[in-house]
């Protein structure tokens, strides 16, 4: 299939440095097009550049033409971190929180993620799959084209199963691509409370073997943070997945300083995952690290707590993405516009470096930078057409703003 995008007035994420990552002053840093056009073979990006440029397009044998009609084009955002398998949802939590409960408060009398255990328990593997895929089918509606999905709302080795092949079925329905990371130590289950070191011995020995023999991670997480999983416990835990190919990203700092970052570098994850409570000596330990910093900021948005410290990552001459953290909990959104625009209002981010951090280097804490997260010659056609904006901080700046006006994964328009 060709399909050759014209009329485009800017054209941005137009990449030729070939880098899997942006960090420091080079976030501050991408390619707009003026006037531009957008040609795509088979569903790989073949040509971009200016309108001016593309005379001999109109008449190629068996192409399609969209005519953008004067909208933007930008790469389709690469969500790192999500939790969309789940069941039902958990508005009551939202009450007792406007109520004045805290987050442990509520974990305490039995809420939070025990209690999306117990939803997902009764909950069958079909339900679970047409309740995602609505979840799913929404942020691709909003620019989505790449999204890491995580299992932790089964806390036994059969429920954390179902998740994975749920995920699974996204992965092969689904026109955006998956990726799937199996996060078993995300609580300690009900069966096993006050019996933590069994539980940890239950993910190590059963879980991560059946999850590996079956093939159905890409990625193993962990929620290393103050009254969940010790960095000892993660280390031991990371290890026991690296045997299958499960590499980590790790949840922590998110209610204080954890050991988790120091944990991570040290096993190589390719992410580390909320950092609202990350020390400045923290900071400096992704130095020279293959570990890529991830912000939640609708986290930190719908729990009314701390931001990440973004400016100050990106100040320090490092890399930042930002992920919408979509779970029932404490971020039920996946609009990675608003991520966008929570990058700049909270985090302080220059609209062009949130714009990075929710697109190249969200692609890289997925490890798919190679192929996605950037305008550029080879990579994959995810991309979406807006309505007629001035630049691109309107985007940002019009935080509510519905401006996608035409969505396209693997080359192929995506009919709502």
């Amino acid at each position: 299939m060709k399909l050759f995008v014209k009329n485009i007035a800017i054209l941005a994420g137009a990449d030729s440095h070939g880098k899997l990552r942006l960090q420091g002053r080079e976030m501050a840093e991408t390619g707009i097009i003026n006037d531009a056009f957008l040609y795509v073979e088979d569903g790989i990006i073949k040509r971009f550049g200016q309108m001016a440029e593309a005379q001999d397009l109109e008449h190629t044998p068996n192409v399609t033409i969209v005519d953008a009609e004067g909208g933007t084009v930008l790469p389709s955002w690469c969500d790192s971190h999500s939790h969309v398998v789940f069941g039902g949802s958990r508005e009551q939590e939202f009450v007792d929180k406007i109520r004045g409960l805290s987050y442990a408060e509520i974990a305490k009398r039995g809420g939070g993620i025990l209690n999306s255990a117990d939803l997902l328990h009764n909950t069958s593997e079909d339900e679970l799959y047409h309740q995602a895929m609505r979840r799913v089918n929404e942020v691709i509606r909003k620019g989505t084209g790449c999204l890491e999905i995580k299992s932790g709302y089964g806390l036994n080795t059969e429920d954390e199963l179902k998740m994975l092949r749920v995920i699974r079925r996204i992965k092969e329905t689904a026109p955006l691509r998956v990726v799937s990371t199996f996060l078993g130590a995300h609580a300690v289950s009900r069966e096993y409370a006050g019996r933590q070191a069994e539980y940890v011995d239950l993910v190590i020995n059963e879980m991560i073997p059946a999850v590996g023999e079956e093939k159905l991670a890409d990625f193993v997480d962990v929620f290393c943070d103050t009254g969940f999983f010790t960095p000892d416990e993660t280390g031991r835990i990371m290890e026991a997945a690296a045997k299958y190919g499960m590499r980590p990203k790790i949840h922590a700092d998110e209610l204080a300083a954890s050991g988790g970052v120091e944990v991570a570098i040290r096993h190589n994850a390719l992410s580390v995952d909320h950092l609202e409570s990350m020390t400045e000596e923290e900071i400096e330990l992704f130095r020279n690290a293959e570990t890529i910093p991830t912000a939640l900021p609708g986290t930190s948005f719908f729990l009314n707590m701390k931001y990440a410290p973004g400016r100050q990552i990106i100040d320090r001459g490092l890399s930042l993405a930002l992920a919408s953290d979509y779970n029932p909990g404490s971020t039920p959104s996946g609009d990675m516009k608003f991520i966008f625009s929570l990058g700049c209002i909270k985090l302080r981010l220059l609209p062009i470096e949130a714009f990075n951090a929710v697109t190249l280097n969200g692609a890289y804490a997925m490890n798919l930078s190679r192929n996605y997260g950037s305008i550029a010659v080879g990579k994959m056609a995810n991309f979406f057409i807006t309505i007629p904006i001035p630049s691109l901080d309107f985007i940002p700046y019009s935080y509510t703003t519905p401006l996608v006006n035409r969505v396209f994964l693997r080359g192929e328009e995506i009919v709502s």
